[in-house]
This record gives structure tokens, sequence and C-alpha cells, in this order.
């Protein structure tokens, strides 16, 4: 069995299009009819994303954490209770492709770390764009790390600890603890995930706010050995 956790705190705008995005993947044929439970963490959400959860038709659990971390990590342990051997990991505000599930699978590792793409630069000028385009790897073997699109076995979870209660850099924690067990890690740009570069975002030190950043005067700085090995 395949579970898929997806924290969100007040969604409503974007979890159904997200939600449609992981059913559609759930469905594909490569998966030989393997179960996938779609779990939604609700963390102290006050609109109307529970309605649009329960209108999907998703799994949810509703908590009052306001702490990412904690809420991928009580998804995922309510998923292992239940059985699943493999956890793919996604944001609320954001679509995967309907190969998704599949191309983590097939990539034969104990864990996976996938690319993300924009949805839309309308609420950024230019220069965010570009200066964005410039230090992001779209390649095979590159090193960003987004809970966006992530996914692991079982063992491998449990091996590394599992997601730390962190605010902000819970991914990354998750992958360094992965490392430090020896767990196979696939870096792959073929399973990219759509996901939203708006001004509103949820999480404090995450990928909106990253792109934030490059509104400063300079931007994020570029080390000289070339792209940072890590964006959120």
């Amino acid at each position: 069995m395949i579970g898929v956790v997806i924290p969100a705190h007040n969604e409503e705008r974007h979890i159904s299009e997200c939600l449609a995005s992981v059913r559609l993947a759930s469905e594909h044929p490569a998966l030989r009819g393997q179960r996938v439970e779609i779990l939604v963490v609700l963390d102290a959400c006050s609109d109307g994303t529970v309605e649009q959860v329960a209108a999907r038709g998703a799994s949810m659990l509703e908590v009052c954490f306001q702490n990412v971390g904690k809420a991928r990590a009580v998804g995922a342990e309510h998923l292992l209770e239940a059985g699943v051997q493999w956890l793919a990991f996604t944001d609320a505000d954001t679509r995967v492709p309907c190969d998704w599930l599949v191309r983590q699978i097939e990539c034969g590792a104990d864990a996976v770390c996938g690319t993300v793409e924009v949805d839309s630069w309308s609420e950024h000028d230019e220069s965010v764009r570009s200066r964005y385009l410039e230090l992001y790897q779209f390649i095979e073997n590159h090193r960003h790390i987004h809970g966006a699109n992530l996914g692991l076995s079982a063992d491998a979870y449990r091996n590394a600890g599992g997601f730390q209660h962190l605010v902000t850099h819970e991914d990354v924690r998750l992958v360094a603890d992965l490392e430090r067990t020896g767990a196979r890690i696939a870096w792959t740009a073929t399973n990219p995930v759509i996901t939203s570069a708006r001004r509103d975002y949820k999480c404090r030190g995450g990928f909106g706010e990253y792109l934030m950043s490059m509104l400063a005067p300079h931007g994020p700085e570029l080390p000289a050995g070339g792209p940072p090995l890590v964006t959120l």
C-alpha cells in the first residue's frame, strides 16, 4: 500500500486541484491496482479546507499544531500504522503529474527527491523569475529538497527517525537523517510537481519565503561553486 500525506493550513483555494492531481496519480495503470491512501492533515484550518477535502473523498486528520513538521510526522505515523510500505509527500498548493507515484517507485531507491516547477510568476516581477531560474538546477542528480515532492519507503522513514517537529526545514532535516543512515537517495528531475509562487505563503522558511527573498537588492547569494545544493 502507498500513502500520500498532504499538510494543509487554510488552503481552500488550492486543495481541490491538489487532491484531483494526486487522485489521478493514484489511479495510474502502472500501479496495477495498488491501494493508495490519501491523507490530508488539516492543521488549524479555519476556512473551507475541510469541506473541500470531504468533497474530494480524501481521508483527513484535524490537528492544531501550526507546525508543518509535526503535521507531516503525524500523517506519516497514521499511514504507517495502516500498513503503507511507501510514503509520498506533497503540499496543498501543489499539483503532481499523473505518473508521480509510479516514477518514485520505479527509481528503485530508498528515497526520491524531486524537483518543482512554478505554476505562474504573475505575482512577481521578471527579476525574481530570472534569479530563480539562474539558481535552480532542472537536472538529474540535483540537490534540491522539497517537502512538496518527496517519497521514501516505510523502512527508510523509520530508520531515519521520521520528520522532526520543526516549523521549518523539516524536509531538509529528514533528508540529512536519511543520508546519515546510508539510505539510497534518487535525486531526479523526471517527476516535477507544479507549485505556487504566491506571496501569501503559509510556511515560514519555505519555498514562498525563498522566492520573496529574491526581492532583496541582491537576492540570495550565489556560492562560488555554483547554484545552492538545497533549495526549499
